[in-house]
């Protein structure tokens, strides 16, 4: 188990902070309500799978570390159903962020171009992205959502959630003193409650609007997530392409 007072170079080999390990589990968390995230795209890149989310009908936003062949599948809650809710797509382009630096998983975001677009529809919607340089008080209360174990021994193919806080950049620092300004923390601050392995490229949702991306962490809260409001020129720039 990797502890926090280890080195970086050891919270390289967390199995969270490993791409082909990535499917794992929400800590604390409960069944979603079906459909009540229809935002949320599940990645199945080979071996393994993201959580993603529709910015752009024909958009999906993820971390970069989800890089691999993937197919997109929108509209589900049972990941594991054929539900007549789900649309599958492919991948047209990945945009992988030009400087994102597998060594300390930093500017941890992509965009994939969707083969065709979405239909939009009660079990499939986008998700809004934050204002230029929008601030997240600490404290601020957040969802994420993800398929994959909820404990380590018991699967599930249902999308999970749980509810986190926005940690202060002082206090995370101690956790992760490779800490920039392209990542934000949070976790909850009295019971185990975080996003793990399985949740990767998922969304930090507060106040309906994706503030972060699930990046990396250790196997206790708080967890990192890449801070959206860091890349929107990037990201306006790439979508308009």
């Amino acid at each position: 188990m990797c502890q926090p007072q280890l080195a970086l170079l050891l919270l390289l080999s967390c199995p969270w902070a490993n791409a082909n390990a990535l499917q794992g589990q929400i800590v604390g968390g409960h069944e979603a309500q079906p459909h009540s995230h229809p935002y949320m795209a599940y990645l199945k890149v080979g071996m393994f799978a993201c959580g993603g989310f529709l910015v752009a009908p024909d958009w999906v936003m993820t971390a970069a570390h989800c890089m691999g062949n993937a197919t997109v599948i929108l509209g589900a809650h049972n990941i594991n159903e054929p539900e007549t809710t789900q649309q599958i797509r492919g991948v047209l382009r990945y945009h992988q962020h030009p400087e994102y630096d597998p060594n300390t998983y930093s500017n941890d975001i992509m965009l994939l171009k969707l083969s065709a677009k979405a239909t939009l529809n009660d079990y499939i919607k986008t998700i809004p992205l934050p204002k230029t340089g929008s601030d997240l008080p600490t404290g601020t209360k957040c969802s994420v959502a993800g398929w994959g174990l909820i404990d380590e021994d018991q699967v599930t193919n249902k999308l999970f959630e749980t509810k986190v806080s926005i940690y202060s950049h002082r206090k995370c620092i101690r956790f992760y003193p490779h800490l920039d300004t392209g990542m934000v923390c949070a976790g909850s601050f009295h019971e185990l409650r975080d996003s793990s392995q399985g949740d990767s490229g998922g969304p930090l949702v507060c106040n309906k609007v994706a503030q972060g991306i699930v990046s990396f962490g250790y196997a206790i809260p708080p967890g990192v997530y890449t801070r959206i409001s860091n890349y929107l020129p990037w990201i306006k720039k790439t979508l308009r392409k």
